[in-house]
């Protein structure tokens, strides 16, 4: 500022020739003036005003605020409140033509009748369904600003009492998809039973839905229950099941309360099947039946969402759903196009655990999941890495409900680095932030792949995949490829032209994963060759031992 004051020391501004610019930039001398401005005044503030904060630019806040005789900073707090945002307005399609061009744009397909035109924002809820104050509140303090392209054609095809099968990437926001709409047809708490029932695979994903529910029911005291087995088990409890509103369960605890009569779903309204291929698999298909033919209610409302629904499934939710509305986002099986997906041939088994360990020697960026085929595969990864001086976890069927509990909650604040998974954890789970997720054993099939991957990039957040293959797997290699191919990742050309693997042995790999040899920096092969080796040296010794004492003796 000193050289400012030097450099303009000698520069005079003439204040009567540039008169009328002056009074501009002061009020007027007279008291009665100030009721006044200038034509000048207005046309000038008023292109200075980049801001909008000058209440020059608005004649009616000027009116206004002489008649309150507020001061100003009052006046423009109390206009910003009551002003309505560009987000409010809701602008309805003009025609089909723009509700297709619309869907383009976010990647919707759909196939049904008279199916309703999709959301642009949440706003649009409030003067389209007359959404209920509390839920419009909860989104926005939940930070739920835009709807993502899933709940933007779901939200209001349920909100029209249609059925829905939906099939969205992994983190894509199927879970507030179906949550919003059925809480907004609930209305309040009522003391007629379950009204809502949510099925999910694991007790991780219910406990997940419940998280979710609590934070749209928020100033609304809706009773969530999430089965378990105390209070299936306890009759004093069960008997008090029945002033709920919403039930969350797995298939095989509800069936169990549902045979001993502690529970009762004839006021259900709303069922949901939360990842539902996994749901109408032989694995579980006969216990949803059950629950299916205990949801007596005539207006009952079903929907299916999963990020992968194969045609078999798709053909048999079709026998039991009414005039359903399909939805499909992006490619149908496909991965979202935030992962970074990549295939590393690793030769036999044990070129796994190198693998493994030149990533940690590089920098591993935790928290990164790592998927194996089964229980005791988890186990002796676990026993390998635990003493490579890396904060590890394994997680499966097999550890008590504390314990998985504890683990995934440690998993989350970032305690632990790695976790170690079967395919328990593969469905549905949200863990934030998850950087890398490690296919170890190679997936069983296609729906299983896109699950684990599945666990990052999330939420438009950027994550990376990395499976590893061995000859064994060469054959279902293909399946993968195609899965990289349709989320627009880089596959090299004779990845491209490999043959696949034809339905026999895609249906052989499901029922059966591939036979391999135990976690190990050495092979099988190798230490037996070791042990055979050590044998024939043993025998040695013991030979060369035996002709020594017989030399000795002879002398004697």
């Amino acid at each position: 500022m000193d050289l400012f004051r030097v450099l303009g020391a000698g520069a005079r501004f003439d204040k009567k020739r540039f008169r009328d610019d002056v009074e501009v930039f002061h009020a007027p001398r007279s008291n009665d003036a100030t009721l006044e401005k200038s034509k000048l005044e207005d046309n000038v503030v008023a292109d200075l005003d980049f801001f909008g904060t000058s209440d020059a630019k608005d004649p009616v806040k000027t009116d206004n605020a002489e008649e309150d005789g507020g001061p100003k900073s009052k006046r423009r707090k109390l206009d910003v409140q009551t002003e309505s945002t560009p987000e409010e307005e809701y602008a309805p399609f003009k025609n089909e033509e723009e509700v297709n061009i619309y869907r383009k744009q976010n990647r919707i397909r759909i196939y049904g009748t008279d199916v309703p035109h999709p959301l642009k924002t949440f706003a649009e809820l409030s003067d389209r369904f007359k959404l209920r104050k509390y839920l419009r509140k909860n989104l926005d303090e939940a930070g739920y600003n835009e709807p993502t392209p899933i709940q933007k054609q779901a939200v209001p095809i349920m909100l029209h009492a249609r059925e829905i099968m939906a099939c969205a990437p992994t983190g894509s926001g199927k879970t507030l998809a179906y949550l919003l709409p059925i809480l907004q047809d609930l209305k309040g708490p009522a003391k007629e039973g379950f009204r809502a029932l949510f099925i999910c695979p694991t007790r991780e994903l219910a406990q997940q839905i419940h998280r979710e529910l609590k934070k749209l029911c928020q100033s609304k005291p809706f009773k969530i229950c999430v089965l378990t087995k105390t209070n299936v088990s306890n009759d004093n409890v069960a008997a008090s099941l029945q002033n709920f509103d919403i039930l969350i369960s797995t298939p095989l605890r509800l069936v169990h309360g549902l045979q001993h009569e502690s529970i009762k779903l004839s006021s259900v309204r709303h069922l949901v099947l939360d990842e539902a291929d996994k749901l109408l698999e032989l694995g579980f298909l006969e216990q949803v039946d059950e629950i299916m033919a205990s949801c007596t209610n005539d207006n009952l409302q079903k929907a299916l969402f999963s990020a992968t629904i194969p045609s078999g499934v798709e053909a048999l939710a079709k026998s039991f759903m009414k005039d359903p509305v399909r939805v499909v986002i992006g490619a149908k099986n496909a991965a979202t196009e935030t992962i970074n997906q990549k295939l590393l041939y690793v030769g036999q088994e044990e070129g796994k655990l190198i693998a493994i360990r030149q990533l940690i020697q590089q920098g591993l960026r935790p928290p990164v999941l790592i998927f194996v085929q089964s229980i005791e595969r988890a186990k002796e990864l676990f026993h390998e890495l635990v003493y490579d001086g890396i904060n590890v976890d394994v997680i499966h069927s097999e550890r008590t409900k504390a314990q998985r509990d504890a683990i995934i909650q440690s998993f989350r604040l970032g305690r632990t680095w790695v976790l170690i998974a079967t395919e328990l954890m593969a469905r549905g789970i949200d863990f934030k932030g998850v950087n890398l997720v490690i296919n170890y054993d190679f997936p069983q099939s296609v729906q299983s792949y896109i699950h684990r991957i599945g666990r990052t990039g999330r939420a438009g957040r950027k994550g990376e995949a990395i499976t590893y293959f061995t000859r064994e797997d060469g054959t279902y290699l293909k399946s993968v490829v195609n899965v990289m191919r349709e989320s627009g990742c880089e596959v090299p050309e004779w990845m491209e032209k490999i043959k696949g693997p034809s339905k026999k042995e895609k249906k052989i790999l499901r029922k059966k994963p591939v036979e391999r040899e135990g976690v190990a920096t050495v092979s099988k092969f190798d230490v037996k060759r070791v042990e055979k080796k050590r044998m024939m040296i043993e025998a040695s010794k013991r030979r060369k031992a035996t002709q020594e004492g017989a030399n000795s003796g002879e002398s004697k």
